[in-house]
C-alpha cells in the first residue's frame, strides 16, 4: 500500500495528516507529491474539485520554504475568496507539528484592502490569494515577489471562466525568472493551453487523474423526470420528503437562482442564494448561516459553490444537469463526506435521459429513476 512517507512527506507532516485523518494518498498526490519533492519541474496536474490537490501541491510547497530567509518564496493563486481561506487553512493545520514556523498569509477581495497592507508587513513565505486583489497589492507596491520559487494556479479553468485572464497574465509575467509554475485544473480549454505553451517549460510534468475513481461510493445518482412548468412546484414536494435534512439545490444561472430563491421563500421554506453579483458581506452571513444550520437550504451557481466545505448534507439537487461533466462530479461531491451517505438527485426533462446514460457511461456510475 502506498503512504506518504513512501512518497517522501516529512515526518512531522505525516504527524499532521494523520490527526487530520488523511491517512492513505489520493491518486492525485501519489502522482504529484513525489515528483515535486524530488524535481525542480513545471507540473500541469488534471484533476477534479475533492482529490485532495491542497496537499498534493501544499506539501511540496511547505518543503521548498527556507525559513531563514523572510520573503515571499510561493504564490498559491485560486479563484474565490473560499477558497483562498480554505487553503491558508489547510496549509496550517499541516505545519502544526514543524520546529520552523512558516508563515503563511491569504489576500482576496471582500476584506479591507488596509488590513491586509498590514499583515504583509510581517515576515511572509508564502501568499495564497485571488487574481484581482493580488494585482491591487502589487500595484500599490505591497506585495514583493521577486524572490518566488513556485507559483501554483489552482483550479485553473474556473479562474479563467471567472474573467481572470488579465490578471493571470499581469501576475505570471510579473513573477517571470526561475520559477516553477504549478498548474491545476479541472477542465483543459484553449485558453488554459494558451496559458502553458506560452509561460511553462515544454518539459512540463504532465499528469492526469482516472475520472472514474472521482465519484464518491457512498453518493445514491437519482433522476426524476418532470417539464420546465412542473419544476418549482417538484422541487417544493421532494423539500417536503426530504424534511429535515439539508442540502444545496444547484442552477446553472444566476437568473435561475434567484427565481427559484423567490418562488421556495413565498412557500415558506428556510432557503438563501449564493452568487455571482452578492456583495461579499452578504455571501459570508448567507454561508455563516448554511454553516451553523439555522438555514437549511442553500440555492447556488457552479462557480459560487466552489470552496463550500459543509458536513451532513443529505442531498444535492441538480435543478438544471450541468454542461461539464466535471461539474457533477463537483456537485455531487458537497455531500456523502466524512464516511456519511448522500443522495444526488438531478431533476430532468424527457429529452435529457440520454445525457443521464452519458454521465452513467462516463463516470461509471448508476441512476435509479425516481417517482413523487
Amino acid at each position: 500500500m502506498v503512504t506518504f512517507k513512501g512518497l517522501g512527506v516529512h515526518s512531522n507532516y505525516i504527524k499532521a495528516l494523520k490527526e487530520l485523518q488523511i491517512k492513505v494518498p489520493t491518486e492525485i498526490q501519489e502522482k504529484t507529491i513525489p515528483v515535486l519533492l524530488k524535481t525542480k519541474t513545471d507540473y500541469i496536474g488534471l484533476a477534479q474539485t475533492g482529490t485532495g490537490k491542497t496537499a498534493a501541491y501544499g506539501l511540496p510547497v511547505l518543503n521548498s520554504i527556507d525559513t531563514n530567509s523572510a520573503v515571499v518564496q510561493a504564490l498559491i493563486l485560486s479563484p474565490t475568496r473560499e477558497l483562498v481561506q480554505q487553503i491558508k487553512k489547510q496549509l496550517f493545520k499541516f505545519t502544526k507539528f514543524n520546529e520552523e514556523k512558516i508563515f503563511v498569509e491569504a489576500v482576496y477581495g471582500g476584506e479591507k484592502i488596509e488590513k491586509q497592507m498590514q499583515r504583509l508587513q510581517r515576515p511572509t513565505h508564502i501568499i495564497v490569494a485571488t487574481p484581482g486583489r493580488l494585482i491591487d497589492l502589487i500595484e500599490k507596491g505591497n506585495v514583493n515577489l521577486r524572490s518566488i520559487k513556485t507559483v501554483v494556479l489552482d483550479e485553473a479553468d474556473e479562474m479563467l471562466s471567472m474573467g481572470f485572464k488579465k490578471e493571470l497574465d499581469a501576475i505570471l509575467n510579473y513573477t517571470s525568472g526561475s520559477r516553477n509554475t504549478w498548474l491545476f485544473s479541472a477542465t483543459m480549454p484553449d485558453e488554459i493551453l494558451r496559458i502553458i505553451s506560452k509561460y511553462m517549460e515544454p518539459s512540463a510534468v504532465k499528469v492526469s487523474v482516472n475520472k472514474e475513481s472521482l465519484v464518491n461510493a457512498n453518493i445514491s445518482h437519482q433522476y426524476l423526470i418532470t417539464s420546465i412548468k412542473e419544476k418549482t412546484t417538484v422541487v417544493s414536494q421532494l423539500l417536503d420528503k426530504f424534511n429535515e435534512g439539508r442540502g444545496i439545490i444547484f442552477c446553472r444561472t444566476k437568473l435561475g437562482v434567484q427565481k427559484l430563491v423567490k418562488d421556495l421563500k413565498e412557500e415558506g421554506f428556510s432557503v438563501d442564494a449564493l452568487e455571482g453579483d452578492m456583495q461579499q458581506r452578504d455571501r459570508d452571513k448567507v454561508m455563516r448561516m448554511f454553516k451553523k444550520g439555522t438555514l437549511q437550504y442553500l440555492i447556488s451557481t457552479d462557480v459560487s459553490a466552489r470552496g463550500i466545505d459543509v458536513t451532513n448534507l443529505a442531498f444535492v439537487m441538480h435543478h438544471q444537469l450541468p454542461e461539464n461533466l466535471e461539474y457533477y462530479t463537483h456537485r455531487s461531491g458537497r455531500t456523502a463526506r466524512a464516511g456519511k451517505t448522500g443522495i444526488s438527485l438531478a431533476l430532468i426533462l424527457p429529452s435529457e435521459l440520454q445525457r443521464i446514460h452519458e454521465i452513467q457511461k462516463a463516470l461509471g456510475i448508476k441512476f435509479e429513476e425516481q417517482m413523487l
